[in-house]
């Protein structure tokens, strides 16, 4: 199976499935002489583990990590980091029933028509729960970006119809992302959500929404301008998650109702610095990052896996019905928040590197000069 290692500079590796002994995580890359321990990882991982509210699944994973190589005395070697997760929390037999029934909206077709066989049980390597990989990763990818002042929060930004009031990405924090279960800043819209959520969930069915995210103290020049477009690898990180359908960055979609002199951020000399006043452009121009914080935005489908009864096909394609058992998130944004936070700093340490290791140190960067 190819397709399992992401990344140029920084490559981070996965394997494993749901329902089988756990998952390995090799990070290639990593600068040596980094401060990194377990507890560097935990944070991001509690955010992303099953189990943490009501509105999540309830699956019991603790998700500890035990690092088995690419560090000393405390601190990265320069070699592969290896990162090993026990799964502890199997219930293969929930998916006994559907062994031989294609679920709606899962990969279970698609994998059959490409290797002849699948692993029916909660998807094999197609189950999220393979992001447990990323997100640690992810957490090492942000400790070398916050040595540089480089910073990102993702936070969910609507759950159906509800959409929160955020007037600056930029200016969210943290702490307001985790004050509330559905990880939304916006109080008022965050209890509606779990409100929502509660529904649909004694409704025997699921709900999506947009999950935005923000990096900011990004500098310019990150990114090719061809193939490797800083918001092409950005979308096709997002994309390789989970249940993500949709993928745009400033004003996305928008645009397609804009006008050339509406849509153009107009530069500007702030003390010495170039910045636009505007940040249509989500921080990214030809490609490359422009300096300005990069917005992104995905959305997220409703949970296929529903307890409810939905009409199929066998593998021999006979109609049937089923009915999806197990334990499953009602709405997936809460947990996504830390998945894509993670493929973020991925790209942007990636990137980060590569624009490091070809940069020409005799060249000084331009000179801007300040208007007397």
């Amino acid at each position: 199976m190819a397709g399992n290692t992401f990344g140029e500079r920084f490559r981070v590796t996965t394997a494993g499935v749901s329902h089988g002994p756990g998952y390995l995580c090799i990070v290639d890359g990593c600068p040596p002489g980094l401060p990194l321990s377990v507890d560097d990882l935990l944070p991001d991982l509690r955010r992303r583990k099953p189990g943490q509210s009501k509105i999540v699944t309830q699956r019991q994973e603790d998700d500890l990590p035990e690092i088995w190589s690419g560090v000393f005395e405390g601190k990265t070697d320069g070699t592969s980091i290896g990162i090993l997760f026990r799964n502890t929390d199997q219930r293969s037999h929930d998916y006994t029933d559907i062994a031989d029934k294609y679920r709606p909206g899962h990969a279970d077709y698609t994998f059959d028509a490409k290797y002849g066989f699948r692993d029916y049980r909660g998807g094999g390597r197609s189950s999220a729960r393979e992001t447990v990989c990323r997100v640690a990763a992810g957490a090492i990818a942000k400790k070398i970006l916050g040595l540089h002042g480089i910073r990102i929060v993702g936070y969910v930004k609507q759950i159906g119809p509800i959409v929160a009031n955020l007037p600056d990405p930029t200016v969210i924090t943290l702490d307001q992302v985790e004050a509330t279960p559905v990880r939304c800043p916006d109080p008022t819209a965050a209890e509606q959500m779990i409100a929502l959520i509660e529904e649909v969930r004694k409704q025997r069915d699921s709900i999506g929404g947009i999950c935005e995210l923000v990096a900011t103290g990004v500098p310019p020049g990150l990114g090719e301008p061809v193939f490797d477009k800083l918001k092409a690898d950005l979308a096709k990180a997002l994309l390789s998650l989970p249940a993500v359908t949709a993928f745009e960055y400033g004003a996305g979609f928008a645009v397609a109702t804009m006008r050339g002199s509406e849509n153009n951020d107009v530069f500007y000399n702030d003390a010495g610095k170039i910045r636009t006043r505007t940040n249509l452009h989500g921080g990214m121009l030809g490609g490359i990052s422009s300096g300005e914080p990069i917005v992104v935005r995905v959305a997220i489908k409703p949970t296929s896996s529903l307890p409810r009864s939905q009409p199929t096909v066998t593998r021999r394609g006979e109609p049937t019905e089923i009915l999806t058992k197990g334990r499953h998130d009602p709405c997936l944004l809460p947990r996504f928040v830390p998945m894509g936070e993670a493929m973020i700093a991925l790209v942007l340490v990636d990137h980060w590197l590569r624009a490091k290791a070809q940069a020409a140190p005799d060249l000084p960067p331009p000179i801007v000069e300040s208007p007397s």
